[in-house]
C-alpha cells in the first residue's frame, strides 16, 4: 500500500495556503526547488494532477482530498502535542468557521459567545453566502460551517439548524413609486410585473434570492438588471430602508423596520425559507463539539423550526 509521506503533505498544504511555491518555501525554510520537487513526487506517488498551477496556485480535485487530510492532520497534531504538556503556555486553540453574512449579522455571535471559555478558542471567521460555505468545508478550508446544504461533505457530519425566514419589502417611498399602490395586501399580477422592472439590492453577484422571488411571481428570468450589489447584511438593509430597491431581508432584522414604518412588505402572503445546517469534520475534538452545541441552543431559539 502506498503511504503520503508526511512532508510532502505538509508542504502541499502550504502551497495550497500560502498561494505560491516561493511563499511556501519561505514558510517552511527550505528552497523554492525542493518545495516543487516534493509536491511532484506527491503526484508521482498518488498519481493524480494535485495543483493547478495558477496565481494564486489551486488544488485540483484529487489536491483538496490531500489538503482536507493535512488539515486534520495537522488538528491531530496540535491536540496530541497539548495532551502531553509540549504546547506552549496558555496556546489557544483556532477553529475556523464559514458562515453567512445574515446569520453572522444576527444570531451566530451571540452563539460563540456561549462556548465555555476552557479551552481557550480563537475564532476565524469566514464569510460566504450559504450555498457555498459547503465548498469551504470540502476544499478543507474551514472546520465546520453554516450551510444550506443537507447533505454531508465527505468526512463531515451535519444536523439541521432551523430556517432563516426573509420578507420581501421596500421603503414606502419607493414602494409607492415604482410598485403602485395597494402593494402589502397580497401577491396579484400586477405585483408580479412591476416588480421584476423596479430595481432590486443584492448581496453580490452570486445572490440569487431576489431573482427566485419574482421568479415565483412571475416566472421569467428573474428580477431588473438594474440591481446594487451590497456586500454586507447591514449594508443590505440600509440600502432598501434608503430607497435604492427593493430586496429580501431577514425577518429578524425587517420587524423593527416595519414597526417604525421604515420598510413596507410587499407580499405578505410569500414567504422566503432558507433552511441552515451546521456541518463539521467527524473528528473527536471537544473544542469543536462544545461550538456546535452552543450553535445548536441559538438557532434552536431563533430560526424557525
Amino acid at each position: 500500500m502506498t503511504d503520503l509521506p508526511l512532508d510532502q503533505v505538509r508542504t502541499l498544504l502550504a502551497v495550497v495556503d500560502e498561494g505560491t511555491f516561493d511563499a511556501a518555501a519561505a514558510a517552511l525554510h527550505v528552497t523554492p526547488s525542493a518545495v516543487s520537487q516534493r509536491v511532484k513526487a506527491l503526484e508521482q506517488r498518488t498519481g493524480r494532477v494535485l495543483l493547478m498551477r495558477t496565481k494564486p496556485v489551486r488544488a485540483t480535485e484529487s489536491g483538496e482530498v490531500v489538503v482536507r487530510f493535512a488539515r486534520r492532520l495537522a488538528r491531530l497534531e496540535r491536540d496530541a502535542r497539548t495532551e502531553l504538556g509540549m504546547s506552549e503556555a496558555g496556546e489557544p486553540t483556532r477553529l475556523s468557521i464559514a458562515v453567512n453574512a445574515d446569520s453572522l449579522a444576527t444570531w451566530f455571535l451571540p452563539a460563540l459567545t456561549r462556548v465555555p471559555g476552557e479551552p481557550r478558542l480563537c475564532f476565524e471567521l469566514r464569510r460566504e453566502d450559504e450555498d457555498h460555505t459547503a465548498a469551504l468545508l470540502r476544499e478543507g478550508v474551514v472546520m465546520a460551517a453554516v450551510t444550506s446544504w443537507p447533505d454531508p461533505v465527505a468526512g463531515c457530519s451535519v444536523r439541521a439548524l432551523g430556517r432563516m425566514r426573509y420578507q420581501a419589502v421596500a421603503g414606502p417611498d419607493f414602494a409607492g413609486r415604482w410598485l403602485g399602490t395597494g402593494t402589502g395586501t397580497g401577491t396579484g399580477a400586477g405585483l408580479g410585473e412591476l416588480i421584476a422592472d423596479a430595481p432590486v439590492v443584492a448581496f453580490d453577484r452570486n445572490d440569487d434570492l431576489q431573482d427566485e422571488f419574482v421568479r415565483g411571481l412571475r416566472g421569467g428570468p428573474g428580477a431588473s438588471a438594474l440591481r446594487h450589489f451590497m456586500p454586507t447584511s447591514e449594508g443590505f438593509v440600509d440600502a432598501v430602508v434608503a430607497g435604492l430597491g427593493w430586496g429580501l431581508v431577514p425577518e429578524v432584522q425587517a420587524e423593527p423596520l416595519l414597526r417604525a414604518g421604515r420598510l413596507v412588505r410587499l407580499a405578505p402572503d410569500r414567504i422566503v425559507d432558507v433552511p441552515l445546517f451546521w456541518q463539521q469534520w467527524k473528528l473527536d475534538f471537544p473544542a469543536l463539539a462544545a461550538v456546535a452545541e452552543a450553535v445548536a441552543a441559538v438557532a434552536a431559539e431563533t430560526l424557525r423550526p
